[in-house]
């Protein structure tokens, strides 16, 4: 599975690398509203709630549908500006039914709207929709939907103040830190990007982005298929700190495709492809291979020694490595006449955490 985002005959200058007040902003709010998607800052976070009034908090609380299980795409911005009030006034400037659709798209679920869909703002139909998949999700849902709707400019504003409170609160205070990391990290690809071309660049952004080969596409290898284009308009490319580890692409129809990616941390392993995974999974999946790991675990065996000991055939034990070895669980040494096969501990032991990784980028 993967999103692919079209870039045929797209001038170089239209893919950017450039740093988001507001995108980063974004990414703080969703580790406050899922803090257990970012371990790493657990104690951050805490401190962050144990100091906001309980107003502030509550606010952040009713708004939280914006940026908790996906994040609005008005919330990236496809041209960054140097400060969050510059694209918040970026943000004041889109038209009522385009703002609604994309934060009712968070609020209610579902995918991404269609172009020629009616808005909920004029259509009896795709209204009643809308609060019914709000309805489902819960009663904050509901409520936030129907305000949204019965009045967007003022709940509009009141976002917009809210996230001026958290800019006051602890967003200004964070940037400052930030802001240099994220400066290094901008230098670094677009060097890349003048020196070596776009493939190079792309590919210091994450291991779960490349250039096809024809050169006319980017690929994303996240857990959906979908396709985008960038005719006409172009990429930008984000980077966060607190956005680890997630990869978002904004890729609705009508929006700018924008990829916000994790600054890489010192020494970081790379992120293990979703064909891996589901590989791996895949493998596991047989009961047979699953006692053929058993005995493995107990150190390396041949493929007689596996046969014998679970009473199995030859080229029925050797098909069941196979699938294993294809899937990096084994590794296969000649010692002499004999062959050893031994468990690949450190790929296994870590499947858990790759499938949550692929799942969660």
């Amino acid at each position: 599975m993967t999103l692919r985002i079209d870039i045929s005959g797209l001038p170089s200058e239209r893919l950017r690398f450039a740093a988001s007040p507001l995108a980063e902003l974004t990414a703080m709010l969703h580790v406050l509203a899922e803090p257990g998607h970012h371990p790493q800052f657990d104690d951050w976070a805490a401190d962050v709630w144990a100091a906001l009034p309980p107003e502030q908090a509550e606010r952040l609380r009713e708004a939280e549908f914006l940026w908790r299980s996906s994040q609005a795409d008005f919330l990236f911005p496809a041209r960054p500006r140097p400060t969050l009030a510059e694209e918040l006034d970026d943000v004041d400037r889109i038209d009522d039914e385009t703002y609604v659709t994309a934060a009712l798209v968070t609020t209610c679920g579902g995918g991404r709207t269609r172009l020629a869909a009616p808005s909920p703002l004029t259509d009896a139909t795709a209204r009643e929709r809308a609060l019914d998949l709000a309805q489902a999700r819960g009663a904050r849902q509901e409520a936030f939907a129907e305000r949204l709707l019965a009045d967007p400019a003022a709940v509009r504003a009141r976002v917009r103040h809210t996230l001026e409170q958290c800019a006051e609160a602890f967003f200004d205070a964070a940037w400052t830190g930030v802001a240099a990391r994220l400066a290094t990290d901008l230098r670094l690809k677009n060097d890349l990007f003048k020196r070596q071309g776009v493939g190079a660049a792309l590919a210091s952004v994450s291991g779960a982005v490349a250039l096809a080969p024809d050169g006319d596409c980017i690929v994303v290898d996240k857990l959906q298929d979908k396709a985008t284009a960038a005719h006409g308009t172009g990429v930008t490319f984000i980077p966060s700190v607190y956005g680890s580890p997630h990869l978002v692409v904004v890729h609705a129809p009508g929006w700018q495709p924008v990829v916000q990616y994790p600054v890489a941390e010192p020494g970081p392993a790379e992120p293990v492809s979703l064909e891996t995974v589901t590989l791996r999974l895949e493998a596991l999946a047989h009961p047979v291979r699953l006692r053929l790991l058993r005995t493995l675990a107990r150190g390396p065996h041949t493929t007689g020694e596996l046969a014998h000991a679970w009473e199995l055939s030859l080229p029925e034990v050797s098909r069941h490595l196979a699938v294993l070895r294809r899937a990096g669980l084994l590794t296969a040494r000649r010692h002499g006449r004999y062959v050893r096969h031994t468990l690949n501990v450190p790929e296994l032991t870590a499947l858990g955490s790759d499938l949550v990784a692929a799942v969660l980028r």
